[in-house]
């Protein structure tokens, strides 16, 4: 393996390495480094094996750091293997030494100091070379001593004027100072303005809104509890942030990962890659879905639609999520993805044994029922044609997830509401 002589930056580019690290863990770190873009330490070896590069060893600060990189020309070769590979790559630039910043700094103040001389030299110069008034003698000694005066008050409603226009401005100033932000998002960007406000056409209800970097956010319909504790000053603007604009508040992913197909893993492990992901308005008046927002979405072949909740459109349009995530989020049952059934779980103390699934004879149906002993029996419910060739075909779903994802609402009230009395509970068993 070969090994490369230290360069004096690198001590400073391994402590903003490490830095970023610590903030994107899960993440390859790409450095521009002049005609190239490099990675080191366990980011390196990773790459490496992905991309089939070697690696090279650096001294920096007396230790040996694992480097491996490729021409920056090569980015849109060797960025897209990465993310198929289930990679998150972050492109970071290389921020400047304290060295090279107040070389920098002491250059602009010597500039700006010799560019404000020169006027003040202009001036001194003119006022100099300006002649010497005179006054005419053959006027009488009353009308000199009218001008005089004359003069005496110019000069002293001149001097009024001038401090009132000075007074004026430092309250103009003042007004126009910018607001303090009432937060500060993980992306730098500045909340202010964020209040509640009732409605003209229909006082019941109150909206939340706010302003991000100046920009106006849409409205948002507040919950009776919400507005209850902002008004007692129990919920801050922050929080109300977080509930009602909470993909303003997230970091958002890689502009790569809407550049490239996405993976998402399907029955078996098998591989599907994400062709294609957008979001259109249904124009078909004869739907009952028309004028709303849908994600269409091309996987493996299979072409399919579904509306957008505004939740997962704001996640789409503030690029929060890949349209890997949102197609396991909207998709997973028809794609049957393991992903999908992995949030479905029985509430604890419910065991498998409880949970029956079978065919309604009454309609040839396949259902979903709970025996929860002395809590009862819950209805049954019937599954969608999706979940039984996931649970049957696929095998991607258990029946205690089918059961948690039909049933989960019920058997939660069932087992928090009163028990009912054995004979009772052995007489709707038979």
């Amino acid at each position: 393996m070969a090994k490369k002589k230290e360069d004096p930056g690198d001590a400073a580019l391994m402590l903003q390495f490490d830095a970023m690290k610590q903030k994107h863990p899960d993440a390859i770190l790409l450095f521009r480094r002049g005609d190239f873009y490099e990675t080191y330490k366990q980011d390196a070896t990773k790459a490496s094996v992905t991309l089939g590069i070697t690696t090279a060893s650096r001294e920096i600060d007396g230790n040996d750091i694992k480097v491996a990189g490729f021409p920056h020309q090569a980015l849109d070769t060797y960025l897209p293997k990465l993310v198929r590979a289930g990679m998150r790559v972050a492109i970071c630039e290389q921020l400047e030494t304290p060295q090279q910043k107040k070389i920098e700094k002491d250059n602009l103040q010597s500039t700006t100091t010799n560019e404000a001389d020169m006027p003040k030299k202009k001036k001194d110069q003119a006022a100099q070379e300006e002649p010497v008034k005179s006054v005419k003698a053959d006027k009488p000694a009353e009308e000199k001593k009218t001008e005089v005066k004359t003069d005496a008050k110019a000069e002293t409603k001149k001097e009024v004027k001038a401090e009132a226009k000075t007074e004026q401005t430092q309250e103009t100033k003042a007004e126009r100072k910018p607001r303090e932000p009432q937060m500060v998002t993980v992306n730098g960007d500045k909340v202010t303005h964020g209040h509640a406000y009732q409605s003209k056409t229909n006082p019941e209800d109150w909206y939340f809104t706010a302003k991000i970097n100046g920009e106006q956010l849409k409205p948002q319909k507040m919950d009776s509890a919400d507005l209850a504790a902002y008004q007692k000053k129990e919920m801050t603007v922050p929080q109300l942030m977080e509930r009602y604009y909470p993909t303003k508040l997230m970091q958002p992913v890689p502009d790569v990962a809407f550049q490239v197909a996405n993976v998402v893993s399907g029955p078996e492990q098998r591989p599907l890659t994400v062709d294609k992901f957008n979001v259109y308005k249904e124009k078909d008046e004869q739907r009952s879905d028309f004028g709303r927002y849908k994600f269409y979405a091309e996987v493996d072949g299979q072409k399919m639609s579904t509306v957008a909740s505004r939740q997962d459109l704001n996640a789409y349009f503030d690029r929060v999520k890949t349209p890997g995530e949102l197609v396991e989020k909207n998709f997973g049952e028809r794609l049957h993805l393991p992903s999908h059934y992995q949030q479905f779980r029985l509430p604890k103390g419910v065991e498998a044994s409880a949970v029956r699934i079978a065919k309604d004879r009454s309609d040839n149906k396949w259902k979903v029922s709970a025996d929860l002993g002395e809590h009862g029996r819950t209805d049954k419910k019937e599954i969608s044609f999706d979940d039984g060739f996931a649970l049957f075909k696929t095998k991607t779903a258990s029946r205690e997830q089918i059961a948690a994802k039909y049933l989960g609402e019920d058997i939660k009230a069932m087992l928090n509401g009163p028990v009912m009395n054995m004979e009772k509970a052995q007489s709707m068993k038979m």
